[in-house]
């Protein structure tokens, strides 16, 4: 799945071989909500998006995968799905790294809270490493590398070839990875503010202030993104780089080739005119394109 600045676009391989994209028109989140024009308030609505994009993409890919008679879910769905996912995300990383820190620590806040945040840490870690022995969640690991990859060649003017792109690494500094290691590694240094709390408070300001620390570390990520090649920005990117060492493997190319596709796809007509003109696009992602522009909603 890739998101451009006026659309949003997923390939995936058929059953059949052929690829095929689904590109949809989407304006920048800023112009179509003043919410997420305000600092620190944006981060939390770009994620809500996200979530929903993300999901929005799954289902229609499973419904390829599994065949036209396989119905794509619906709004409804898609929030319910994401509610369970909400809670089952504060149930697993939020709440009980709150409550098994209350049988290491003592009484000294600082402790408590850097153990708390430990355990949350090594849950997150060891659960992205423990879904990534599936074959199905490595290949989809495999696909986010691919996507990266072809990201990196796009941003370095190189051809989207599918033996240019596999030149690159699978990592890339602005995943969404980091973000989400930023705010697990954030939430030590907020929590330790709040001392040890009684039951009560450190449920509440556990739920409340994750929102709360993903707002800053999206403004914290949005600004190193404009200093890329600055000293601070490099230790902000350091540790999702490491983290991606789990989230992201090398790709084949039949892979490759569906990422430089939903690449192309979300791109305008601009854009993809440059591409173009470097050169060495495979055909069938020029195809899926094209049919994807012409069915785009």
């Amino acid at each position: 799945m890739m998101r451009a600045p006026a659309a949003w676009a997923v390939a995936v391989r058929r059953p059949d071989g052929r690829v095929e994209a689904r590109r949809n028109r989407l304006p920048r989140l800023s112009e179509r909500n003043r919410w997420a024009r305000v600092p620190f308030l944006r981060g939390i609505v770009v994620l809500g998006e996200s979530l929903s994009l993300g999901m929005r993409a799954l289902s229609w890919s499973a419904q390829k995968a599994a065949g036209e008679e396989e119905k794509p879910l619906t709004a409804a769905q898609i929030g319910w799905t994401m509610s369970l996912a909400f809670v089952f995300f504060a149930g697993i990383f939020i709440l009980i790294p709150a409550f098994g820190a209350h049988f290491v620590a003592d009484e000294s806040g600082l402790v408590f809270n850097i153990v708390e945040g430990l355990i949350r840490l090594v849950l997150f870690v060891g659960y992205i490493w423990a879904i990534g022995r599936s074959r199905e969640i490595a290949r989809v690991f495999e696909y986010h590398g691919a996507e990266h990859m072809s990201i990196h060649a796009y941003e370095a003017g190189e051809p989207l070839s599918i033996e240019s792109v596999a030149r690159y690494e699978p990592a890339h500094p602005r995943c969404g990875t980091s973000f989400l290691l930023l705010v697990i590694l954030g939430s030590i240094v907020l929590f330790t503010f709040f001392g040890v709390p009684g039951l009560v408070f450190l449920v509440v300001s556990r739920l409340l202030g994750i929102p709360v620390i993903a707002g800053v570390a999206y403004e914290v990520l949005r600004w190193s993104g404009t200093r890329p090649d600055g000293a601070l920005a490099k230790v902000l990117a350091a540790p999702g780089l490491w983290l991606q060492l789990l989230t992201t493997g090398p790709p084949d190319e039949d892979q490759i080739e569906v990422a430089i596709a939903s690449l192309i796809t979300a791109l305008d007509e601009e854009k993809v005119s440059e591409i173009l003109e470097r050169g060495g696009v495979p055909h069938s992602a020029i195809e899926a394109r094209r049919v994807a522009t012409a069915e785009g909603v």
